[in-house]
């Protein structure tokens, strides 16, 4: 078996890894990077292998940079299938065609200034032929994807539908496992479940996002989350949330219900600001199946992400009609790194206003506006203007839906318990630093890990 590390090498968007096995060529993942729009364009047009090349595709989960080439696979020619679990299906279709609409328009926004064409890197006719490739199976059901290679998908714990990819195959007359991680949720994180741990493993590629630091806890998120509401509304200000609108999005507003029926923040109203967002909350709300079932609130309310405070914003004017409107507000928006979406319009206003909070409850890759606002840069460069940063910033990683460094160690150790033969583990979806001071924590506990670069292969 031969993998090629295309995507999500020594950084964390893009991900794709190439599984050669037995003379067929398996994806896993199919991501968009993110980051410096010119070098990231670049880096999306080019696909890791010819298509006709490609015998079938496996989806961790829906956010953007795992799915978010898939279209540009349909585009070149790719029909066969996208396997993923039902609520990835369904979240995917929604984030593919969002992800399609942003792509035309900015299409004609670079063309229109360029005075020259600048094609989408796919339309959403793409979007749509995309989604139709894609069949979901539930966890636990062990599935065939290519003569002899089958596939398990078991909760990752990252975000709705999201799986961790247990695959087995014979080779040279023997069994063998590959684990892909997918992204490793945390647990105690609310609506879904906590991840699961493989079993069996002889290889795992595992992700490596917060390989250097731990969480605060998730309960002291939540109360964090409780105070920052009430000074800023104290002051009269905004709270702006640059959140995914899969995930992050309905968790905050979940917490913002709890938060809201125990009186522990003030009644002012909670926009979410975004087409995408309510169409993901739909999707939640289809996928009951799914949600931890052990919590108190989702045992006790019947619609979690509706209640009086909270106000589904759909059109442009109603987006727009905030800017203009006063009092204390909060406002959830994607995109969850600031780079596009209506989160980018919200902060052109409200960065320069010491009443407002910005706060980023996710991981800001590099070259981002949401990580220039984590390093809290004195000036933002939004559509082309440098507009001062005089909002408060508050960073809340208890929020994040990413395992640290104690968690990842953990969910490895359970996987060895059941796993004799297990010593190689590949490093993916991290940056270097954090990648480097996982690896090295990791080979004092016997594993031998490697940290591939972009493209690089491996005989495992």
């Amino acid at each position: 078996m031969d993998i090629t590390f295309a995507g999500a090498a020594r950084e964390v968007t893009g991900s794709c890894h190439i599984v050669h096995v037995n003379g067929r060529h398996i994806l896993l993942d199919c991501g968009l990077f993110q980051g410096r729009r010119q070098e990231t364009h670049e880096k999306n047009l080019r696909l890791p292998i010819d298509v006709s090349r490609i015998d079938t595709v496996i989806l961790s989960h829906a956010h953007i940079d795992h799915a978010g080439r898939i279209p540009l696979l349909a585009r070149e020619g790719y029909r066969g299938t996208v396997w993923c679990t039902a609520a990835t299906r369904d979240l995917a279709a929604v984030m593919l065609a969002d992800s399609a609409h942003i792509q035309e328009r900015d299409s004609e926004f670079l063309t229109r200034h360029r005075k020259s064409a600048v094609p989408p890197l796919y339309s959403m006719a793409d979007a749509t032929q995309a989604a139709e490739l894609m069949a979901g199976v539930p966890y636990h059901k062990t599935f065939e994807v290519t003569p002899g290679v089958q596939v398990t998908f078991i909760d990752a714990g990252h975000i709705l539908g999201s799986a961790s990819v247990i695959l087995d195959f014979e080779e040279d007359g023997r069994h063998r496992r590959l684990v892909f991680s997918g992204d490793i949720g945390r647990r105690g994180l609310p609506v879904i479940r906590d991840p699961e741990i493989p079993q069996g493993a002889d290889i795992v590629i595992m992700e490596s996002t917060y390989g250097d630091r731990d969480h605060a806890p998730y309960e002291s998120a939540r109360q964090d989350l409780a105070r920052i509401i009430t000074t800023t509304a104290a002051r009269g200000g905004r709270i702006l949330i640059p959140a995914f609108a899969v995930g992050r999005a309905q968790e905050i507003v979940y917490d913002l219900h709890s938060l809201a029926l125990a009186g522990e923040i003030p009644a002012i109203p909670i926009y979410i600001d975004s087409p995408l967002a309510i169409e993901a909350t739909s999707v939640f709300e289809m996928h009951p199946e799914v949600f931890d079932r052990t919590e108190d609130f989702v045992q006790r309310v019947q619609k979690l992400f509706r209640f009086q405070q909270a106000r589904y914003t759909r059109e442009a004017a109603e987006s727009k009609a905030l800017n203009e409107a006063v009092g204390p507000m909060v406002i959830i928006a994607p995109s969850g790194m600031a780079e596009a979406g209506r989160i980018v319009h919200h902060l052109k206003i409200g960065a320069p206003n010491p009443r407002n909070t910005i706060l980023i409850v996710r991981f800001q890759a590099e070259h981002t506006l949401g990580r220039r606002i984590v390093e809290r840069q004195p000036t933002l460069r939004i559509h082309g203007e440098d507009v001062p940063l005089r909002a408060q910033v508050e960073v809340l990683d208890g929020y994040s839906a990413h395992a640290d460094r104690t968690e990842l160690t953990g969910w490895l150790q359970g996987v060895r318990r059941t796993s004799p033969s297990l010593r190689d583990v590949y490093l993916v979806h991290g940056e270097a630093g954090p990648q480097d001071a996982l690896a090295g924590q990791l080979r004092t506990q016997g594993y031998r890990v490697t940290c591939p670069e972009p493209l690089a292969q491996v005989s495992a």
